[in-house]
């Protein structure tokens, strides 16, 4: 398997992730094809932030101990910036806004859930979107994160009656023959030896669903500051 790699240096690698891998340094783990791909076993290849194994699109690994705890280190002040793309079956009734919930994870079912009541282990979730487009019956939405918790992005739409083609956990997958419509779209954070502000994307590929929909050429990321959050609402 060729993994694209679109930058390397001696402190990170950005690659596109394929589906089907784990993005987590275990057997059959992306860290792993990488470093096979590079020629070298022994090579530093650090996860710091995740992809489900059957989501694609833009990742970043460290290239050492001291990379890997200054890109955490962003993700946890916020400065390190994820956005997607997904689609989504129906409309959201809003055609941008914040989503915001608590989530718990089953760690025997492995499936992510909304409860309503605070309890052991719930988390908040939250994260903005966008609708950019609909066509037959579904909404292309773009996504930034504002927390990272397991299947948030798939739980959330879900919770609303809004699957995300393509999921078999969460939706109705099954009967839509193609992968899940979810795609790792862009990437912000800083560089950890340098502090240079990087940003990576990459469009989603050339296949069902996103061929209903018809990203310009010039396609950027919204001005997220123009959504208003649960919070400046009230």
């Amino acid at each position: 398997m060729s993994v694209d790699i679109l930058y390397q240096d001696e402190r990170i690698l950005v690659c596109c992730k394929p589906a089907g891998l784990l993005s987590t340094d275990d057997e059959n783990g992306l860290p792993g094809v990488l470093r096979a791909q590079l020629g070298d076993e022994h090579a530093c290849i650090r996860t710091v932030h995740r992809l489900d194994a059957a989501v694609s699109g833009v990742m970043v690994y460290a290239r050492s101990q001291v990379a890997a705890s200054l890109l955490s280190e962003q993700i946890r002040d916020g400065r390190f910036q994820k956005e997607y793309l997904a689609v989504v079956r129906g409309a959201p009734e809003a055609m941008e806004g914040e989503l915001q919930d608590l989530l718990w994870r089953n760690r025997s079912t492995r499936r992510t859930v909304v409860v309503t009541e605070p309890r052991k282990d719930a988390k908040r979730a939250r994260l903005l979107y966008r609708v950019l487009a609909r066509s037959d019956g579904m909404s292309l939405v773009q996504v930034r994160l504002l927390t990272g918790r397991t299947h948030q992005i798939r739980v959330q739409f879900s919770s609303r009656g809004l699957p995300l083609v393509g999921d078999r956990k969460y939706g109705t997958g099954g009967d839509d023959g193609c992968a899940i419509a979810l795609w790792s779209y862009r990437l912000r954070f800083f560089h950890p030896q340098t502090g240079a502000p990087l940003e990576f994307s990459l469009r989603p590929p050339d296949s069902a669903p996103w061929t209903k929909f018809a990203l310009p050429a010039d396609f950027a990321a919204p001005d997220w500051t123009e959504i208003k959050t649960e919070d400046e609402k009230q």
